[in-house]
């Protein structure tokens, strides 16, 4: 099986349902788009997607030069915390964003692990 393409689709579907989510929030609290603010229940759906969209960018291309580098069941298992860590985000931040920190830590420190495993992984191979 190819793990570390898994959790990259995954990552994407992942996105795809918080889009969803935005989507039923403009309805539930009638922000019309494109507006991106108007109520707090609203916003705070729209700022878990676009947190999500702005790891995004760093976590595919890490996913994928550090899968060049190390064994793919360990690159995959960091991702997968990662995608763990973006659900509790999403929890976190839409019911009380102060209780963030977990989910937010659960899902930079895979990303930043694999940059770093990317990055060592060309310079030393």
């Amino acid at each position: 099986m190819h793990y570390v393409e898994l959790v990259a689709l995954l990552a994407v579907v992942q996105y795809l349902f918080f889009g969803v989510m935005v989507g039923r929030a403009r309805g539930r609290y009638g922000v019309k788009a494109p507006a991106v603010s108007g109520h707090e229940g609203f916003e705070r759906v729209y700022r878990v997607q676009m947190n999500t969209l702005e790891l995004m960018v760093a976590l595919l291309p890490a996913l994928f030069v550090a899968a060049r580098f190390w064994p793919a069941a360990w690159v995959a298992g960091i991702g997968a915390v990662y995608l763990v860590g973006r659900f509790i985000y999403w929890r976190a931040y839409v019911s009380a964003p102060s209780s963030r920190a977990l989910g937010f830590a659960l899902s930079m420190l895979p990303v930043m692990v694999l940059v770093l495993m990317g990055l060592a992984g060309a310079l030393l191979r």
